[in-house]
């Protein structure tokens, strides 16, 4: 059986580690090896910095946290190729298409993120959980990140996030019941298999 990476995205509280432990619930249940990636990585040097930042601990520029973040999914970048090359389902809570959605909210180049990006495995299939960034205020109230309290700035990931999913991407509407979602989830890998 040939290897997939399949990439959930969207807005924080969207249900993107919901989705993926669901998914890969079911994908073990039909006897397939699955490994599920959540970036950023804060395990590691480059992902800790990436932590600190977020609290505050540092202040960067969005084209330095941009780097950041792609950096810790490139340290990564050989241990997915070799899984998915082995046959195994990768399942990614964000991967690529959140450095272009954030970047670009934040004035970067979208085609500087990707082209930055590309030696990276690529996706199969990426799934937009598609919410308002009022709904990801109400789902969590407290401890948000510096990004998670700027509705403005989560307003315009969102518009990147549906622009990029124009080109050939899932979009479920996550403001439903997450068995509902779990189902159109289904449905889209379902035939990929």
């Amino acid at each position: 059986m040939s290897g997939l990476l399949i990439a959930f995205e969207g807005l924080d509280q969207s249900g993107k580690q919901t989705q993926v432990e669901l998914l890969r619930e079911r994908l073990l249940a039909r006897g397939r090896t699955v490994e599920t990636w959540s970036f950023p990585e804060y395990t590691t040097v480059i992902g800790g910095e990436i932590g600190r930042a977020l609290m505050g601990e540092r202040e960067y520029g969005p084209d330095v946290m941009q780097l950041l973040y792609v950096a810790n999914r490139y340290e990564f970048r050989q241990a997915m190729a070799d899984s998915r090359a082995r046959g195994a389902i990768l399942l990614c809570d964000r991967y690529l298409a959140s450095s272009v959605a954030y970047g670009e909210a934040q004035g970067l180049d979208p085609e500087w993120l990707q082209t930055i990006q590309r030696h990276l495995p690529q996706p199969d299939v990426t799934i937009l959980l598609d919410i308002p960034p009022e709904v990801s205020a109400r789902r969590k109230q407290l401890g948000r990140d510096r990004y998670e309290q700027d509705l403005a700035l989560l307003g315009r990931v969102r518009a990147s996030y549906r622009r990029q999913a124009a080109a050939g991407w899932v979009t479920i509407d996550a403001t439903r019941d997450r068995d509902a979602v779990a189902a159109d989830v289904h449905t889209a890998v379902a035939n990929r298999l």
